[in-house]
Formats: structure tokens, sequence, C-alpha cells
């Protein structure tokens, strides 16, 4: 085989590559060899059919074949000679197409860019800061409040009684829209808290100050992406008839309570709730920390990069955004979303960097248990109830879907074996600035 270097250009590569005619030749000849024993055919008994035969019967789709794996066998030779790692599929196109002869030389054109070597990076004088937030008996004692709040009862208040905000209110209702009433808006009996965002926006505000016995007309446009698309931007009017005006009272904060969210007594549902917010300060400290470590790796290793990796990145960021910012299309039927300068930038520091993780995983054997691959599975699972059987066996089936839960896994994994060989500084800070700290992420 004969290679000739066409293009190098940054990370690009191209390569003419020439397969001697006699080698496809000689390689389909011996697969029919090897066939002809076991080869039956009508007027021949087995094994006895002539290779003349065979090769007009067989031998148009054996040199496919043979022309198939020559070229694969081509690229794979070619790349373990060179050390480079294509970025994407390598682009493959055959000369002479059609016009190309049993016999003649096989011309095929490679083109691909190619991984850049990472530089070594040195981390050894890494410093990073962790935020710790003390321990908050507020804040348990918030949550506590929350949870009786959410356990609350509703009695009856005094007669004459207006209804306010967090007010219970029991009610009959039948919506209409012009004079006829619709599918699913009528209910009797129906206990509504006001203000807690269970009806369509601006139903709940206009029951605010009713009293036990008042009938009501409530006016109110369903959104435009409503899930019921006959009832979207409809106005509708609702007859409310107020059957009772009820006050909540919060449970008691006791060994009753906690039993009711499945701890033994008080004190075991304190600790579970301190545990649970000292994991989500932890969590949140984690995360700030991480865009720290990243920012720092962005600025200290710089290497050329695949362009056709930071376009599919660039456009993948701009498609993502668009759909934040046009919510009400669910589909992909719009126009192409062009990227911009700033996509392209964030595409570049999210490809270099995925890039040096992956570098200096490998490096480090950092590797995924197939524990660890099962919880992240069962934990994508619950997002889809009673269908959790049908998304296991999409995940087993569907190597691209498996990369999606290993990415993360992975980059968190050799995050956490570059912290360990970090110099890190803790920094107690109040969970303000704690948050203060998440909402920067975001605007970054």
């Amino acid at each position: 085989m004969q290679v000739t270097e066409t293009l190098s250009e940054g990370l690009k590569r191209g390569y003419r590559f020439t397969l001697p005619g006699t080698t496809l030749t000689e390689t389909v000849n011996r697969k029919l060899a090897e066939a002809q024993p076991e080869v039956e055919m009508k007027g021949f008994r087995k094994g006895k059919v002539p290779m003349a035969m065979l090769k007009k019967q067989f031998g148009q789709r054996l040199m496919g074949d043979a022309l198939q794996e020559a070229i694969d066998s081509a690229l794979k030779g070619h790349l373990e000679e060179t050390g480079h790692r294509p970025a994407v599929q390598p682009k493959v196109e055959m000369e002479g197409g059609e016009a190309w002869k049993e016999g003649d030389d096989v011309v095929v054109n490679v083109e691909y860019e190619s991984l850049p070597d990472i530089p070594e990076t040195d981390l050894s004088d890494l410093e990073l800061e962790r935020l710790v937030v003390p321990a908050d008996e507020a804040a348990v004692d918030e949550a506590l409040q929350n949870l009786a709040k959410n356990a609350r009862t509703f009695e009856d208040r005094e007669e004459g009684a207006a209804a306010e905000n967090d007010d219970q209110i029991v009610i009959d209702f039948k919506g209409m829209i012009g004079d006829e009433a619709f599918e699913g808006g009528s209910a009797e009996d129906f206990p509504l808290v006001l203000g807690s965002g269970s009806f369509i926006p601006g139903f709940e505000e206009q029951l605010v100050g009713a009293k036990a016995g008042d009938e009501r007309d409530v006016t109110v446009s369903f959104p435009d992406d409503y899930g019921a698309a006959h009832l979207a931007g409809k106005e509708a009017v609702f007859h409310t008839k107020v059957k009772a005006v009820k006050a909540g009272k919060p449970a008691e904060i006791d060994d009753a309570l906690a039993k009711r969210y499945g701890a033994d007594d008080l004190a075991a549902l304190r600790t579970q709730i301190s545990d649970r917010i000292g994991a989500e300060y932890k969590g949140a400290a984690r995360q700030v920390m991480k865009r720290a470590l990243l920012d720092r790796l962005d600025e200290r290793v710089k290497f050329d990069l695949p362009p056709s990796l930071v376009q599919a990145e660039a456009e993948q960021i701009a498609h993502q955004l668009w759909h934040e910012e046009h919510p009400e299309e669910h589909g992909h039927d719009h126009a192409h979303i062009e990227p911009t300068e700033e996509h392209r930038k964030l595409a570049e520091r999210r490809v270099r960097l995925g890039l040096l993780l992956a570098e200096i995983g490998q490096k480090a054997g950092v590797a995924i248990s197939d524990q660890e691959m099962t919880q992240a599975v069962m934990n994508q699972a619950r997002n889809f109830p009673g269908q959790e059987r049908a998304f296991f066996e999409y995940i087993q089936n569907t190597p691209a879907a498996q990369q999606q839960l290993r990415a993360p896994i992975f980059e968190d994994k050799v995050v956490d074996h570059i912290v360990e060989g970090a110099k890190v500084t803790d920094r107690e800070v109040t969970k303000e600035e704690l948050e203060k700290a998440i909402e920067a992420l975001d605007e970054v």
C-alpha cells in the first residue's frame, strides 16, 4: 500500500491510499476457495461447483467486502503508525467510483481532524478554596416549620370571615367558554388553598376576600401554551360558589410530626434535616470550587482544538439557549440557529476542558464502575415513573445514551482526583454568602 499526504493544516490531515488491485483479487479468490467445500448449487455436488461459476455468482459481493476490509485495515494501520486520533469519523472517498473495475488499483482519499496532543500539566502547585457553612440550627428550625406547615390542618374560620392568602376555601365551580361548559372545568366541594398557584393564573387572586355563601364569576384566560390545545389562549368564566373558608393550623413540632415524615422521634428528624442541609451546602460549595478549578485549568493550558468539535458544540449551545428563550417551542422543526461568537468562545472552553480532563483521567486510571453506572441509570429512571423498564432497555441498547450518563460521572471523578492533589483551604461563610457564590456561577 502506498500512502501520500495531501493535507497538513493545523489538526486537519489528508492522505491518498493506493491499494494494489492484485491484493483485492487474491483476497476474493481466497474467500471463494475457503467457501467452495460448503457450497451447494443445482447440477453440482456439494463442494464441486467450479471456481469460475462461484466467482460469477458471488465474486462481486465478495469484492465489495474485500474492498471495505482493505480500506478499514489500511486506515487502522495508518492511525496506529501515525498515532493520530480522529476527532470525528474520517471522511473516506474512493476515486473512480463506478468506473473502477476488478484488477485496477484502488485509490482512496481520507481526510480527518486529529485530536491534539495534550501538553503535560503540572498541577502540584494548584491552590483552591472550599467554602464551608457551619451547622445552622436556625435553618433546621425553619425546615421544621415548613414541614409543620405542609402537614397543617384546616378549620372553619368564624362566620363572615373573608378569605385570605394561605386560607383554604371549599368551592363549587363550573367553567364556561362562551355559552358552553367545557370538559374538566367543573367540580364540587373542591378544596383550594389561596396563593398555592394550583389553578390558572388569576383565578385564586379573584377569590381573596370571598366569604362563605358568596357566588362569584371568575374570568381568566388560559395560557397560550396550555396543555389542552382546545383551551389554550381562550377566555373562560368560572361560576363559583364559596361553601366554606378555613384557616390553616400548622401541625405541632413534636414526635408525632416526626413519625409522619418517617423518623422515630423529633430528635431523629432534626438529625435527618441537619444532614440533608449539610449535604446541600457541601454540594453547593463543591460547585463553586469546581468552577474555580475549571477556570484555572482553562487559563493554564492551551492547545489547538479540532474545528469540527468546536462547531458542533457551538451549535448545540446555540440550540439549547434558543429553546430556553422560547419555551413554547417544543419541537425541532425551526430554522437553523446560527452560533454567535459568544457561543463559539464557550464551545472552545468546553471542548478544551473536556479533552484536558479526559487526558488527565486516562493517565490517572480513572474509571467508572458498574455500580456507579447502575446508580446513574436508576437516578435518571425516576424521571419516568411507570416507564422505568422501557428506560432501562433504552439505555442498554443505546451507546450514545450510555455515554451521556458516563460523561458527567467521569468528569466529576477526574475533578475529585485533581482536588485530592491540590492544596485546599477551607473558608467559613454564611448561607447567604454561599447562595451569592452559586448565583454568580450563572452570571458568568
